[in-house]
């Protein structure tokens, strides 16, 4: 059974060790304490299956009334396994709890497993940052998931 909670520092390492596996450029261990003890506005998963281990982490940043999610990362194992599903869940059910207009978050134009779950959770593609990825030049999609209405201000 898959359980996501709240990411705390006891988590740090082996969401440090997942962060190195899952990326080219990975976020330091140092990075990541910040943001969990600092960042007033970062919210962090992570997907624990028994007897505890750390299948996955998601991250998102709560500004204002918007939800950008930086990052979402499943270990190689458990892939293909409905975890990243739960992760997007959870951060779409806070959305919905904070009244947040809507998510958004930037993906590689190459990473079609990505692409392919966020389009079944109704992101839509709304822009492009050429050369986004450092690591490679490669560039990012911007895409949205928009919870409340864009058209709640009536222009005269």
């Amino acid at each position: 059974m898959i359980h996501i909670t709240d990411m705390t520092l006891d988590h740090l390492d082996a969401v440090c060790a997942l962060e190195s596996r899952c990326f080219a450029i990975p976020w330091s261990r140092n990075q990541l304490h910040k943001e969990i003890t600092e960042n007033k506005h970062a919210i962090y998963k992570v997907a624990l299956i028994p007897p505890g281990e750390i299948a996955g982490y998601a991250s998102l940043w709560h500004i204002v009334n918007e939800g950008h999610i930086n990052n979402i990362a499943i270990d190689e194992p458990y892939r293909r396994q409905g975890i990243a599903s739960l992760l997007l869940d959870s951060f779409i059910d806070l959305a919905v709890e904070k009244e947040m207009i809507g998510l958004t978050l930037e993906v590689r134009v190459s990473n079609i497993a990505a692409l392919q779950l966020y389009q079944k959770y109704g992101f839509k593609q709304e822009g492009l940052r050429k050369g986004y990825y450092a690591d490679t030049g490669e560039d990012a999609l911007i895409m949205w998931k928009y919870l409340i209405s864009q058209n709640l201000i009536e222009v005269e």
